[in-house]
């Protein structure tokens, strides 16, 4: 679902390395399951009224707990982000269902810090290619995901129902 999560992500992505708010680095680490109501918080706050149900994450928990990474601030003990990659069981492809970041820590490279995580999870456990799908007109995201060398693949109109029409967007992970 990066259809709305990556999609407002702004390209002014600094680095990976770019300081959390009280300035200690954050770190991507895998979710934890007391990290569940704080991960349902900020995926309201990103999404809104197309945030995941709580019993929804729990379940893709359940089934894909360690590719749903979380970026957190030690200093602060909150969520700052989170990438969510679904993989077939034949890791012949993956998908990134979800990338979210915090409204007030855009701009600072972390959606690009956890999708490069994430990205080089998929590659060390032999996943052929990853999508995503992202809004047309986000342009930023799809930025974002062109530098991290994804391609368009295809136009979905009505792809999340009527009137979310998506990119389809591909990475190819071997060669």
């Amino acid at each position: 679902m990066t259809a709305l999560s990556g999609d407002r992500l702004p390209l002014s992505a600094v680095s990976a390395l770019s300081l959390a708010p009280r300035g200690r680095p954050p770190r991507v680490r895998p979710i934890a399951e007391g990290d569940l109501p704080r991960l349902a918080r900020l995926d309201e706050d990103v999404f809104a009224e197309h945030a995941y149900p709580f019993f929804v994450l729990r379940q893709l928990y359940d089934v894909h707990g360690e590719h749903l990474l979380v970026l957190d601030s030690e200093d602060e003990g909150e969520l700052l982000g989170y990438v969510l990659v679904g993989t077939q069981a034949d890791r012949n492809r993956s998908w990134i269902l979800g990338l979210g970041i915090d409204r007030r820590s855009r701009g600072r490279g972390f959606g690009r810090q956890l999708m490069a995580e994430a990205l080089r999870r998929l590659r060390a456990d032999g996943v052929g290619e990853v999508r995503l799908t992202v809004e047309p007109a986000n342009t930023a995201a799809v930025e974002l995901y062109a530098s991290l060398g994804f391609t368009h693949l295809d136009h979905r109109e009505n792809y999340f129902g009527p009137g979310t029409s998506r990119l389809v967007m591909v990475l190819p992970l071997r060669p």
